[in-house]
């Protein structure tokens, strides 16, 4: 798989997800695309991966162990070493109001699972332009 993502906008991308089979698949579509990746499998890690590493966007589960992605995303926010950090929200729970939620706390795109990979694409060039 080509991506057409210019060389110098591959940044760092932190992957939040506690699903092994999800958490692989995204991983595979990344390293394919060329983005250097770290991962979290909850929320007080991401947050604590964040604030050390600064990734350049954050792909953010909503169902998390230890908190939901959404009150992860507000801590980001709230926080000035992580707020500029665009969040994209990766999801099974792909209804409007969770969208409306990924929102109002901070996230600046949403991408339904089962992930489509032009999407994430497209979420990825977005945040990252």
């Amino acid at each position: 798989m080509e991506s057409d993502l210019d060389n110098s906008k591959r940044g760092l991308i932190l992957i939040v997800e506690d699903g092994a089979d999800n958490l692989a698949l995204i991983i595979e579509i990344l390293e394919i695309m060329g983005f250097p990746l770290i991962t979290a499998e909850d929320g007080k890690t991401a947050i604590a991966m964040a604030r050390q590493h600064q990734p350049d966007l954050i792909l953010l589960d909503l169902m998390l162990p230890d908190m939901d992605g959404v009150e992860v995303s507000c801590h980001l926010k709230e926080d000035e070493r992580t707020m500029e950090i665009p969040i994209v929200a990766v999801t099974a729970l792909d209804d409007e109001e969770n969208r409306q939620r990924c929102i109002a706390a901070g996230c600046a795109d949403f991408v339904a699972k089962p992930i489509d990979i032009q999407l994430l694409e497209t979420a990825i060039k977005r945040c990252l332009s």
